[in-house]
């Protein structure tokens, strides 16, 4: 009976409703679950959004006149007369008469070199000079008086007073003497060669400025060993100096093959000298270089300043805006963005737009650069947004959260 009585102890009594659970605690949960999911929605948004700087499209220079820039180059300035000087001979030098900066006219005396050992050269020439016309001057003499006597004989002879063996003697010693003569003007003439020529190496042991310029270096001092050619690693100098005609500076710039079209002769030029950047000089293209660089793919240029300055000095860095006149619209015009908007896929260039908070991925054509700034000919607007600033792997289409450069 007890075994009955814990059988039916162990039922279920479902007759026992169960307790439902409070609305109130449904709705707290629903809360919770609410609140936890927007939160981790906002910090999956803000994390996943990244930040780019950002630059306004700029349309190109326009300057006075209504010229408008074509192409953007660099490159240097450079002197169309320069010269290294140097000796014609090899020697000491004994004097420099120049430093750095000075200028110099032609013909002024730069500097010397020791004439000791030419110097005796020439005086040895001088007096075989003086020698020979000595000896031309006494057989002169003799010459006139073998002339006498051959006269003297000759008359003699047709008395038959002089046999013919007198007569024949006095026209062969006048002969004789006549070919000695001439042969004593010749030795004149050599050795006053020979003096002209120990008087040029003379001459050359002074060194001049071959034009008007400024002295930029000073290759050689007092005491030194100076010669036309090298010595081979030794301690000959081969030039004292250099001198450059400061009225013969230019720009020589090297320009694209791609876009060498755009430039002509004569064409306006807008230089900025890397050392006066807000020294706007105008200039005029001079001629292009007929040959290409098979290395660079380029073009040489050269370029006149319309007005000099002393400010300008040669090997100096510029940048230079070709620029096309109104009265010549350009054939392609460019658009300036800053080089750290530009971005490489393969050999493309290419930026990114943005465009309401998204990126839109461009393929461009540049031109030329100047400085930190690229001209861009294609599939971009003025007034767009390009990334200068922001992640490395940015994609098509990404969100971006744009903050002004």
């Amino acid at each position: 009976m007890e075994n009955i009585k814990k059988l039916d102890e162990l039922k279920i009594d479902r007759s026992r409703a169960r307790d439902p659970l409070p609305w109130g605690k449904i709705l707290l949960v629903i809360l919770i679950l609410a609140i936890v999911g927007w939160a981790a929605f906002a910090f999956a948004t803000r994390t996943g959004v990244p930040e780019v700087k950002t630059f306004t499209v700029a349309e190109p220079a326009t300057g006075s006149g209504g010229s408008q820039t074509v192409l953007n180059a660099s490159g240097y300035v450079t002197a169309r007369r320069q010269a290294t000087v140097s000796s014609k001979i090899t020697g000491q030098v004994i004097e420099v008469n120049f430093d750095e900066g000075q200028t110099v006219q032609t013909g002024q005396v730069l500097a010397r070199v020791d004439p000791s050992n030419i110097q005796t050269g020439l005086d040895h020439a001088k007096a075989q000079l003086s020698v020979a016309k000595t000896a031309v001057a006494e057989t002169s003499t003799q010459y006139e008086q073998a002339k006498k006597d051959l006269k003297r004989t000759s008359d003699l002879f047709e008395h038959k007073i002089a046999t013919q063996s007198e007569l024949d003697k006095a026209q062969s010693d006048a002969d004789a003497l006549h070919a000695r003569f001439e042969r004593q003007q010749a030795e004149i003439i050599v050795a006053q060669r020979e003096v002209a020529t120990w008087q040029q190496q003379l001459d050359d042991t002074v060194i001049r400025a071959p034009f008007p310029g400024v002295i930029v270096s000073k290759s050689a001092q007092p005491g030194e060993i100076i010669s036309p050619m090298s010595a081979g690693g030794g301690f000959t100098r081969t030039g004292i100096g250099t001198i450059v005609d400061m009225a013969s500076l230019e720009i020589e710039v090297d320009v694209n093959e791609n876009y060498i079209n755009r430039v002509e002769a004569g064409q306006p030029v807008d230089a900025v000298l890397d050392a006066y950047q807000d020294w706007h000089i105008p200039c005029k293209v001079i001629a292009i270089i007929p040959t290409a660089d098979r290395q660079k793919a380029t073009v040489k240029v050269r370029i006149g300043f319309d007005k000099l300055d002393k400010r300008i000095l040669p090997d100096m860095g510029v940048k230079v805006s070709f620029q096309q006149s109104a009265d010549h619209p350009a054939q392609v015009s460019g658009l300036v963005i800053p080089k750290s908007a530009l971005r490489k896929d393969g050999q493309q260039d290419i930026v990114f737009v943005v465009a309401d908070n998204r990126l839109e991925r461009r393929a461009i054509k540049t031109g030329g650069d100047r400085g930190d700034e690229v001209t861009v000919l294609s599939n971009l607007k003025g007034g767009e947004k390009v990334v200068v600033e922001g992640p490395e792997k940015l994609k098509d289409g990404d969100r971006v959260k744009e903050a002004k450069l």
